[in-house]
C-alpha cells in the first residue's frame, strides 16, 4: 500500500506542465498604473526575451484638467509583459523616436514581425488637443527588440484624417493594411504594399461606421472584427476583398464580471494552438445601468479584458462571462 502511494504521488508531481489544467484569467485581464486608461490592445511575442508583450494606449483617464478630450490626448503607448498570456505586468512605456511636435499623440499600433524585424504602423496626432478637428496620420516605425523604435515614413493614404492600422499577410506574400478613414463616414478603408515599406491606397473596403478593424485568419476563413460602437460587427471573406457581415455582434450585452459591464471596444485577436482568443477593452464607468458621472475619472479610466472566441454554424460568438483559460505558446 505504501508503494502504490508513493508511485501516484510522484506520477501526481512530475505531470508534464502542458497536462496541468490552467486556472480561469481574472477580470480585469491589465489596468494600466500609470493613467488607469489601458485600451487599443495589440499582443505579439517577443522572440528574445521569451514573453509576450501587450502595446496599448496609455489614455490620461486621471488627469485633473479634463477640458474637452485632452485626456484622450498626450498619450503614449504604454507595454505589459506575460509569460502565457494569463497573467500580465505593466513593463514600461514605448520609446517611440518620432516627435517632432510638442504635446504630440500616440494611438492604436498594430505591430507585425516579419524576418527578425518588427513593424509598427501608429496613428500620430501632431499635438496635446481639446477636440477631435485635427490631422492624424498612420506612421511606420521598426524595431529590433520591441522596446526602441526608428521612424521610418508617413504612409500615404486617403487623406490626414486616418486612424488604426491594422496589418496582415496575404496568400501570396504581400501585405494589406485596413485602416479607418474619419474623411469617409468612419469608413473601412485598405491599402497594399509589397514589402511594408511602400502603400498603395486602394480605397473603400466597408463602406459602414467603424474603429479598430482586426484581420485574422481562423476555421478556414478570413475574418475582420471591427469596433461599432455597440460592441464587435464580424465580417468573414473567402478572398479579403469581399466581405460579409454576420447578423449578430459580439461584446454588446454587458458581463457581469469585474469591470465588464460595459461594452467591449477596439481589440486584438490572438489565434494559438487553434483557439481564438480576443484581447479588447472596457470603460467600466460606462455601463447603462449605473453610469459613472460624465467627465470623472470613473467615465474615463478603461481596462483590458479577456474571453475566447467559438465557432458555431458559420458564425463567431463570444461569451463573456464563460472563465478563460489561457496558455499561449511561441509559434
Amino acid at each position: 500500500m505504501k508503494i502504490l502511494c508513493v508511485t501516484i504521488f510522484a506520477l501526481v508531481i512530475f505531470l508534464p506542465a502542458h497536462s496541468q489544467k490552467a486556472s480561469a484569467v481574472k477580470k480585469p485581464l491589465f489596468t494600466d498604473p500609470i493613467y488607469d486608461g489601458a485600451a487599443d490592445p495589440v499582443i505579439i511575442y517577443n522572440k528574445k526575451k521569451k514573453t509576450w508583450w501587450m502595446f496599448y494606449t496609455n489614455r490620461r483617464a486621471t488627469i485633473t484638467d479634463t477640458t474637452g478630450v485632452k485626456w484622450v490626448h498626450g498619450t503614449r503607448i504604454g507595454i505589459a509583459e506575460s509569460k502565457d498570456g494569463s497573467t500580465w505586468n505593466y513593463l514600461d512605456t514605448t520609446d517611440i523616436r518620432y516627435r517632432p511636435d510638442s504635446g504630440y499623440t500616440f494611438w492604436a499600433p498594430d505591430v507585425i514581425e516579419h524576418k527578425d524585424t518588427y513593424h509598427m504602423y501608429l496613428t500620430y496626432v501632431p499635438g496635446t488637443f481639446s477636440n477631435w478637428n485635427h490631422p492624424r496620420e498612420i506612421i511606420h516605425l521598426t524595431s529590433k527588440d520591441l522596446l526602441h523604435w526608428d521612424y521610418q515614413s508617413v504612409l500615404s493614404l486617403a487623406n490626414q484624417k486616418v486612424i488604426d492600422a491594422s496589418v496582415f499577410q496575404l496568400p501570396d506574400g504581400s501585405w494589406r493594411m485596413w485602416y479607418n478613414n474619419e474623411r469617409d463616414g468612419k469608413s473601412i478603408w485598405y491599402a497594399d504594399s509589397k514589402d511594408l515599406y511602400t502603400w498603395t491606397d486602394k480605397g473603400r473596403a466597408i463602406a459602414a461606421r467603424g474603429e479598430g478593424p482586426k484581420v485574422f485568419r481562423w476555421k478556414n476563413k478570413y475574418w475582420m472584427i471591427v469596433d461599432a460602437w455597440k460592441g464587435m460587427e464580424i465580417y468573414s471573406s473567402d478572398d479579403l476583398l469581399n466581405w460579409n457581415k454576420q447578423t449578430n455582434r459580439i461584446l454588446e450585452e454587458p458581463g457581469t464580471g469585474k469591470d465588464d459591464q460595459a461594452i467591449g471596444g477596439h481589440c486584438d485577436i490572438v489565434v494559438n494552438k487553434d483557439r481564438a482568443y480576443v484581447f479588447y477593452f472596457t470603460h467600466p464607468g460606462r455601463r447603462k445601468d449605473k453610469p459613472a458621472s460624465r467627465g470623472s475619472t470613473e467615465d474615463k479610466r478603461s481596462v483590458i479584458q479577456l474571453a475566447e472566441l467559438e465557432y458555431n454554424n458559420g458564425e463567431i460568438t463570444c461569451d463573456r462571462n464563460k472563465p478563460v483559460s489561457i496558455r499561449l505558446t511561441a509559434k
